[in-house]
This record gives structure tokens, C-alpha cells and sequence, in this order.
């Protein structure tokens, strides 16, 4: 029941969001075709009859509240989305082995650990890691990978063997099956939960010094207690 009722939060939140936005985009156009309107008015008026200054400056005014309280209602909806199926619950993963589905992982102690699942085997794939600014910074190319987990693990180490400093970078899969078809896949990350925070109304859960989203129960997708020999650092690279 625990997870319908977040599901059915995350939903209603979802729904307002969506509300709000409409709303904004009404506004905006309110606002510009008055704007237009008010120029039009005054470059037409009568210079012996001018307008009256205090009527247009009070509907500006009006214009500007119901902003405001849009604004209000943004941070309302984070508000209920930190407290509904958000931050509450994640906390309950902290100290379990969790599988999040992510492209990006820290690299932490000269290692990056990802898994990635291909729907079906393919007979070449390549596996590119990427900085924070998109550059390629290491490339491999596997052949015969099966279909199902497979575990990458990066060294650390840039095309010409220079060990890249410590921070995020971003898993970038693309295989082919035998016949040259394109194999469908996702990535993830796992370890244990280490830490849950909330970064701009969103929760974020630490996972071996990276981050990903908790969003209610979708980006994670296993949840179990470690066990002591459990480690991340056993994990090896299918090219190996």
C-alpha cells in the first residue's frame, strides 16, 4: 500500500506541475498581448486626454502578483514532492544494496563502476566514457557480449593512459547485433545507499560517491541487504 499511495503522490504532483506551467504560458501571452495593447494606447492617445497612468500601472501590478503566486506554487509542489514518496521514503534505502538506473558514476579510488543490459547479445559493442563537458575521454570496443548484465569498470585513465581526476562522468553504450541491427540496452549503477539529499525539489540518493534521482520507484529498480562480502570492487570488465 506504501507504494500506491507514493505512486498516487508522485502522480497528483506530476498533474499540478503540469497545471502550473499551462498556467505560466497563459500568462505569458496575457502579459505580452497587454503589453502590446498598452503601447499601441498610449503611442494613439490623445495628447489632450492622456491616459490615465495610475489604471494601466495597477493592472501591471495585478499581472505581477498572479506571478508571484505561481512562483508560490512551484515551490509549494516541491515541497509536497520532498515529503510525498520523496525524501521519506528513500531514507528507509540508506545502508541497502540498491540498483539505480543512471548513465552517470563518480570515479572514486582510480575506479567507475557501471552495469550495462543489452536486451539481446551483440556482436560488437563500444563503450565510451564522457566528462562533464561531453568529450569522449576513454573508448572500448567489446565483441560477443551477452545479452543481459554486463559489469564495466573504467580505470580512470584517458586514451593516452593519463589518469583523469576524481568526479562524474557519463556511460555511453551503442551495440550491434551479427546482422549490423542496432541491440536496445539501459545502465545502471549499484552499490550500497550511503547518503539522501535533496538538490532543487528533487531527492538524490549516494551511491558510491555518485548520485541518482529517487523518483519515487522507477530509477531504481533492486533493492537488497549487502551482505559483507559485498562489493563493488569485484565487479569485472566483460573485456577482461
Amino acid at each position: 500500500m506504501a507504494v500506491d499511495a507514493t505512486t498516487a503522490a508522485a502522480a497528483s504532483t506530476a498533474a499540478d506541475t503540469s497545471k502550473t506551467a499551462a498556467a505560466k504560458a497563459r500568462l505569458a501571452d496575457n502579459f505580452d498581448t497587454f503589453l502590446s495593447l498598452l503601447t499601441t494606447q498610449l503611442k494613439n492617445q490623445d495628447p489632450l486626454s492622456p491616459m490615465d497612468a495610475n489604471q494601466f500601472t495597477q493592472q501591471i501590478v495585478q499581472m505581477t502578483g498572479v506571478e508571484q503566486q505561481l512562483l508560490t506554487n512551484d515551490l509549494l509542489q516541491k515541497l509536497v514532492s520532498s515529503s510525498a514518496g520523496g525524501l521519506d521514503t528513500a531514507l528507509g534505502l540508506i545502508g541497502k544494496q540498491v540498483r539505480a538506473a543512471t548513465t552517470d558514476a563518480n570515479l572514486v579510488n582510480g575506479k567507475a563502476n557501471w552495469v550495462f543490459k543489452l536486451d539481446s547479445a551483440a556482436a560488437d559493442v563500444k563503450v565510451e566514457v564522457l566528462d562533464s563537458t561531453g568529450k569522449v575521454v576513454s573508448a572500448k570496443a567489446l565483441t560477443d557480449v551477452k545479452a543481459g548484465d554486463n559489469p564495466f569498470t573504467w580505470d580512470g585513465k584517458n586514451a593516452l593512459g593519463q589518469t583523469m581526476p576524481g568526479g562524474a562522468y557519463t556511460l555511453r553504450v551503442s551495440a550491434k547485433s551479427s546482422t549490423g541491427a542496432s541491440v536496445a540496452g539501459s545502465i545502471f549503477i549499484e552499490g550500497v545507499v550511503s547518503g539522501v539529499e535533496q538538490v532543487d525539489g528533487q531527492t538524490m540518493l549516494t551511491i558510491n560517491g555518485s548520485k541518482a534521482l529517487w523518483s519515487t520507484v522507477s530509477s531504481v529498480t533492486n533493492v537488497t541487504t549487502p551482505s559483507s562480502t559485498t562489493s563493488t570492487d569485484n565487479k569485472t570488465d566483460p573485456a577482461a
